[in-house]
């Protein structure tokens, strides 16, 4: 009987650069990749809020049909299942007689929830569970810290621990042919959005920076469009704090967040960029993003279920709010703070928002609102097409006094406002209700006299929403805790 290995994808979709999909092939008769559609996914999260957009779940379903193509186009297919990976696996093994289920493992406690139900059911069968590491560019058995508690708490020192003792391992080859499905096997169908539940079709807004099309192919391109047909490499710094446009920045959060590219893919790319092109700011930039991304990640390794605490990974002991009008202004972009408000509505109707953007509202709702932080990050996990656990919830942490910098620190976002979008050009792009208000006022439209409010087509309370807040009493609040 051939020697079989089944391939457990999950945030992993693509056929390059995948350990356990390599090993499968290079080791094994018979490759048999699988990816599960957990109902759990698409439930409901902390404080009821769905898990999962239909905009999110778009994403996620081109991604595994990329897979699916990709893995066709090698002579083989992708197994697709609707149900829990640790009753779905089993069966495939007794019915494929399969040896090992290989995967990549993950850090988020209800991920690695996951990882122990498997392997509590696999051990009803014949097959052994492999693990690989792939989420980071630096690999877990290469940074030099001994174990999770001895991963530092502040970035600077892990960045300089690991860009001094540490190396970027190559990338992997895909495989130029996976072996054939048995032919009793059913490769199943991939389910659409009203299967999963969704009534929207996932449609993204037309004003989107990106139409964010899901799967490994695009992500390729989106790293080739941006570094080289492009040539933004070579300015990133500078321009990566941009509201408006594809280019300001990289934008490969969300194919990283699905595991349609990998971190280890842009660094060599980057790398290649600085010996043909430019070696500049910008270019190393990129790398120290990066590292920061697997600062979160150890982070979250570290944590554990300490990160999605009321007082996170610190146990910051804050007396949260939980109003539920003030969060629904929040969620819904109506709190009368434009540079919010235009913020959240490019959220809701594309799945994306600039990094200068999350931080801001975030702020707005830990700080001023003081707001439960769990709810922001919660209803990010919802909406964001580049979910990731640990670089969402570690940058919520860490911007509301329960992460890894614990300090008092907040965002004066009409100032943040007036620096990153001068001219209201952003604000007016999401809120067309602020189209005539003068540029002086676009920011702060509350302080328009009531004739102003008139002449400028404007009127608070009627096109647009009065502040849910004063915005300089909580800025007040907020240093005198310090």
């Amino acid at each position: 009987m051939p020697s079989t290995a089944l391939v457990w994808i999950r945030n992993d979709l693509r056929v390059r650069d995948h350990a356990p999909l390599r090993y499968a092939v290079d080791h094994f008769d018979r490759t048999v990749p699988v990816y599960c559609f957990d109902p759990r996914h698409v439930g409901t999260t902390m404080f009821d809020l769905p898990k999962m957009s239909a905009i999110r779940a778009r994403f996620l379903r081109e991604s595994v049909q990329d897979l699916r193509s990709s893995l066709q186009e090698r002579g083989s297919d992708l197994v697709v299942r609707n149900g829990r990976p640790e009753a779905v696996l089993p069966d495939l093994v007794r019915q494929v007689g399969a040896d090992e289920v290989l995967m990549f493992q993950e850090i988020g406690t209800e991920e690695r929830k996951t990882e122990d139900a498997v392997k509590d059911a696999l051990a009803e069968t014949d097959a052994l569970p492999g693990f690989f590491w792939g989420k980071t560019l630096y690999h877990i058995d290469d940074i030099p810290f001994e174990g999770p508690d001895d991963i530092p708490d502040v970035y600077t020192n892990f960045r300089k621990g690991v860009e001094k003792k540490s190396r970027v391992r190559p990338t992997t080859d895909a495989p130029d042919t996976v072996s054939p499905l048995p032919d009793d096997l059913d490769a199943g169908s991939i389910p659409t959005l009203g299967d999963l539940g969704f009534d929207a079709d996932g449609t993204v807004d037309e004003r989107a920076v990106l139409p964010f099309k899901g799967g490994e192919t695009r992500g390729l391109d989106r790293i080739d469009e941006y570094i080289w047909r492009e040539d933004c490499l070579k300015k990133y710094k500078a321009t990566r704090n941009g509201l408006l446009g594809a280019n300001y920045s990289a934008k490969f959060s969300a194919w990283l967040a699905h595991g349609c590219i990998t971190p280890r893919q842009i660094h060599e790319e980057v790398e290649r960029y600085e010996r043909r092109r430019v070696d500049n700011k910008s270019t190393y930039w990129m790398k120290f993003e990066l590292i920061w991304r697997d600062f979160f990640t150890y982070v979250t390794w570290k944590a554990g279920d300490r990160l999605f605490h009321p007082g996170g990974i610190i146990g910051n002991d804050i007396d949260w709010s939980y109003h539920d009008e003030s969060f629904e202004r929040w969620a819904t972009g109506t709190t009368g703070i434009p540079f919010v408000d235009a913020n959240m509505r490019e959220l809701n109707r594309t799945g994306y928002m600039s990094n200068r953007g999350r931080q801001n509202v975030a702020s707005m709702l830990s700080q001023s609102l003081k707001l439960d932080w769990r709810m922001g990050a919660a209803y990010f996990e919802s909406q964001l097409v580049d979910y990731d656990v640990a670089s969402n919830w570690g940058n919520w942490a860490y911007n509301s006094r329960v992460g890894n910098d614990p300090r008092a620190r907040y965002f004066n976002i009409v100032k943040q406002a007036q620096r990153y979008d001068e001219n209201g050009e952003y604000v007016r792009y999401w809120l067309p209700e602020l189209q005539d208000v003068p540029d002086h006022y676009v920011h702060e439209p509350h302080k328009m006299s009531h004739e102003e409010q008139k002449k400028y087509g404007c009127v608070l309370g009627a096109d647009y929403p009065k502040p849910v807040v004063n915005l300089d009493k909580t800025y007040a609040r907020i240093r005198n805790e310090r």
